[in-house]
């Protein structure tokens, strides 16, 4: 079903699609600000994915200028070079992975959280296959220079470097964190489970850098090529260290987050309102989201990526979480007065992305959570705006009074789809033929930002693009781990 709000906030439905009211004035705004701020993310985008790739050149330039070049004079040096090759840039992926896991707020506004997460997965399948080529083309290339058999080269290693035995063991663990990753499997594990084995990346790296600066001349004390990646192994670990612990740790202090309530909204909806000291300076703008850890029984050791539904005051903060399982069902239960940690905020789906005037805001489940706030806070013309809410049924959609009364006030048309979502669509099955440009036809001259389950959010990213709507227009956050 379909519903659009009255002026008065309530809501109606229309007899037909599309609706008669015109959804979007197409009002582009090409003023200075808009411009500059998407011209000034680019190149910082562009700075920083560079920058990365120099380290991937700068790893095979070091080799050769250990004389790397003469190491190919026959079959089994050609094999052991390669396989050297191999496992500096398999070491420099690696390194590239755990800097976009460390939350580094610079990498975070500019790539934002989607596109870092999409780089991290890719650059541990380059460490997979980066790996398995050094181990293969290694092993064989000493077995041809020492004459002997693939096993008996590994048990000789084996016996005689304990740096080997360690980089073995390391191996191992990467492939285990490899062997989560895959979707099938990560659907089989709690994200508790899974998030234990992806802590073995870290322990991987400390064995394996014994073996590393063991193999031959390359490292060798004193030489550049060892300052070099002693640098990048130590900027890597501090930065980890001071985001991923430090920084949290300290935040969690300075503000003194507790909880102060738990308001249900229905048998799977409720809001968690927060209170502390100075949130203001937190800097959390809307659209982003923090993570959050109970320091209470059973609920200390996790920690839930929540985004804010409403903007945070300088005592108060809340989200609004949807029962997606045990963890998120305990939370309900939570006792007022329990510590908080935090950690963030962090993601790039905040109104500062903006490039056009028009905004289109859609949002299913608890990913209309940060879609409310935005809306809240986002500056936009009256009669520029649309927001589409979408869920099973109408009574689950969370905020929906809430956002009903801010399209009201911003004069936003607001559009609820209601029904099981039509195959591979992110419509409801009653409306499958229901496209963006139906409900939206200036849809390509607005931005558009979409915030829900992975599968919704990639059938409306599908929706837009097949509408024409360019890449940088389009703004998204999923829930998926």
């Amino acid at each position: 079903m379909t519903y659009e709000a009255r002026a008065d906030g309530s809501l109606t439905r229309p007899a037909d699609l599309p609706l008669e009211r015109e959804p979007l004035r197409a009002q582009t705004d090409d003023s200075p600000p808009f411009r500059r701020r998407i011209l000034v993310r680019r190149l910082l985008a562009v700075g920083l994915l560079v920058s990365m790739a120099a380290t991937f050149v700068m790893a095979v330039v070091l080799f050769f200028a250990n004389g790397g070049a003469s190491q190919f004079d026959s079959l089994g040096d050609v094999l052991v070079s390669v396989g050297i090759i191999a496992a500096l840039a398999a070491t420099n992926a690696l390194l590239m992975m755990l800097l976009l896991a460390a939350r580094v707020p610079a990498i975070d506004r500019v790539l934002g959280q989607a596109r870092a997460t999409a780089l991290h997965a890719k650059l541990g399948e380059w460490v997979v296959l980066g790996l398995v080529a050094h181990a293969t083309f290694v092993l064989v290339g000493y077995a041809v220079l020492d004459n002997v058999g693939i096993f008996g080269e590994f048990g000789y290693l084996w016996g005689e470097s304990s740096d080997f035995v360690l980089a073995v063991v390391g191996m191992g663990a990467l492939f285990a964190v490899a062997f989560t990753s895959f979707a099938v499997v990560r659907k089989l594990l709690p994200y508790e489970a899974w998030h234990v084995v992806h802590l073995l990346s870290y322990a991987a790296v400390g064995l394996a850098i014994p073996h590393m600066f063991s193999m031959s001349g390359l490292l060798a004390a004193g030489s550049w090529r060892r300052t070099y990646w002693v640098t990048l192994l130590v900027v890597t670990g501090v930065a980890l260290l001071w985001f991923r612990l430090i920084t949290p740790l300290l935040s969690s202090l300075r503000h003194q987050v507790r909880v102060q309530r738990v308001v249900r909204l229905d048998a799977n909806t409720y809001h968690i309102e927060l209170s502390g000291r100075r949130l203001d300076r937190l800097g959390v703008e809307p659209g982003q989201f923090l993570r959050w850890r109970f320091l209470a029984s059973g609920l200390w050791w996790q920690d839930h990526p929540f985004s804010l539904s409403a903007a945070p005051t300088p005592t108060t903060m809340r989200v609004t979480v949807r029962v997606g399982g045990r963890g998120t069902a305990a939370l309900a239960d939570v006792a007022p007065g329990t510590r908080v940690a935090i950690e963030g905020p962090y993601g790039a789906f905040t109104h500062k992305h903006r490039s056009q005037q028009p905004v289109v805001l859609i949002g299913a489940g608890a990913g209309i959570a940060p879609i409310r706030a935005l809306l809240e806070h986002t500056d936009m013309a009256p009669g520029t705006g649309t927001v589409v809410l979408r869920d099973s049924d109408l009574d689950r959609i969370p905020l929906l009074a809430e956002v009903a009364q801010l399209c009201d006030r911003l004069d936003a048309r607001l559009v609820v789809l209601t029904g099981h979502r039509a195959q591979d669509r992110w419509v409801p099955e009653t409306s499958a033929d229901l496209t963006l440009i139906d409900l939206v036809p200036h849809l390509a001259d607005a931005d558009i930002y979409v915030c829900g389950p992975a599968g919704f959010v990639d059938s409306v990213i599908a929706d837009a693009r097949a509408s024409h709507v360019p890449a940088q227009q389009i703004h998204h956050e999923q829930f998926a781990w």
